[in-house]
This record gives C-alpha cells, structure tokens and sequence, in this order.
C-alpha cells in the first residue's frame, strides 16, 4: 500500500474500519430525558474550566436511535451537565453508555463523545417508559416516567435537544509525557425535527459502579422529564479551547448551531 493511500485511510483498522465514513442522519431518535438536582460539589470535580456552572443540575437521558446512516438502529445513555462558557449557555457531556461497538469508536475517535462501552434500553412497561443501564450483570441505572401524560410544546422540545454541547478532545501522546491534543470542543445539530414530545412525573435512581460512576453525580430531586421524539443530523466538533496552549486558548466559541450527540 502507497503512502498516499496510507495518508487517506479515514478510520482504524485501514483495510476494516469499524465504523463507517460518513455523515449520519438520525430517524426517529427518542429520548427518555430526567433533569436532577445534584451535589455542587460533585459537580465542580468533573466540570473543567473554562466551563461554570450556575446551578447543580444533571440531565440524565436514555436516547434510541430508530434508524441511523451507517450503523442501523442502536441505543445510548448517560449524564450531561447545563455549563456556561462565557454568555453561551449550553452543556457538558459527562458520560455515555452504548450497546453499538462502531458508534462508539466512532463518537471516540472521530469527535470528543465520552463513550463506553454497556447495555442501554428503552422501552415501555405497565403504563411508564423506561430507561435502564446495565454494564454486564450489574445495573447501573433506572428511570421511569409516566407514558405520554401530557403533551409538552414543540419548541421547548426542540430547546432542550437543541442546546450547545461541550465535550472533552484527548489524544495521548508518548507513555509518560504530555497529551497531543487536549480541548475543549463545541458539537451541535442540525435539521432538527421534533416529531412527538410529552411530559410526566418521574423517578431516577444511579447504583455505584467503578466503571460506570454515574452515582458520583447523586439525585437528590427531579426537576423536569420529557420523552421527545425526533428527527436530526449531526456536524462536526469545532474546538473552543486548548489546554496545551500556556498563552491560554486563543479561540473563540462558534456561536452558531445546537448540540449533537452521536
């Protein structure tokens, strides 16, 4: 194989990537949404500078992917947190749990996306939907709300999804020396579609685990949930600061455009 042709290969392994080269358009992507109040503190020792927080609050969410370009149907969680970069209001994406190997590589490597390996699902049961995370035989996470109580508007729907999502870019460099790259990064949408969007009661519990510490972030109240029914496409992650920089970042967020979430 020519240099050339080395220089093009876009993922790892060259000859039998693990996730495909392409955009992808998400059809009938739902979500299971809880915002929780939590501990300040617990907050504080996960959320890097530049990003401030202006009140303790989590959103947990369980999202399956009806349909999506290039890897078919599949489902994620995990836990984001409302930050402020400057008078930009957006949030910061904690953690990510997904039963897909490729959207998970993907999400890795060719973005920021804090992705790990688990067993998301979402479903209904008995009158409540349901969000549950399991990593192996140990349950991590259960959610319930109640099954399209009472409608929620479209456009705080699309407010909620739509919001600017920061994200953490690592590459480590030689074993024992500095990261090769280490940013802050911006996502956002576009195309969004909200199709369906209802509101409920709810409940949320977190259960310890070492390899998924969700429960580090603890609920001590319910604020809001949404079960939201969409339809989107994703854009790719611009940098917004960079820690490697001594002189500080040098550069400023892009305004424009929402949050993605691969």
């Amino acid at each position: 194989m020519r240099r050339e042709q080395v220089a093009r290969g876009p993922v790892t392994p060259l000859t039998a990537p693990a996730y495909p080269p392409v955009r992808s358009r998400f059809t009938d992507r739902e979500y299971l949404s809880i915002v929780y109040r939590t501990d300040p503190e617990a907050l504080r020792a996960v959320v890097p500078e530049p990003l401030e927080i202006d009140e303790p609050l989590v959103r947990f969410e369980v999202m399956r992917m009806g349909d999506a370009t290039g890897y078919g149907p599949y489902t994620e969680a995990g836990q984001a947190i409302p930050v402020r970069l400057g008078d930009e209001r957006g949030e910061y994406l904690h953690a990510m749990y997904l039963d897909s190997f490729a959207a998970t590589a993907a999400g890795r490597e060719a973005s920021a996306y804090p992705k790990a390996m688990a067993e998301p699902r979402l479903f209904t049961e008995q009158g409540a939907l349901v969000g549950t995370v399991h990593l192996g035989s140990l349950q991590v996470a259960v959610a319930t709300m109640g099954y399209k109580w009472a409608q929620l508007d479209h456009g705080e729907a699309a407010a909620q999804v739509g919001v600017p999502t920061y994200m953490l870019k690592t590459v480590p460099g030689r074993p024992g020396g500095p990261p090769r790259v280490c940013e802050l990064v911006r996502t956002r949408i576009t195309d969004l579609v909200v199709k369906e969007a209802h509101t409920g009661p709810a409940r949320l519990q977190l259960f310890e685990h070492v390899l998924a510490p969700m429960a580090d972030l603890p609920v001590r109240e319910v604020v809001t949930a949404g079960h939201i029914l969409t339809d989107l496409s994703l854009e790719a992650a611009v940098p917004v600061h960079d820690y490697l920089d001594p002189a500080g970042s040098g550069v400023e967020p892009n305004r424009e455009g929402r949050k993605g979430r691969a």
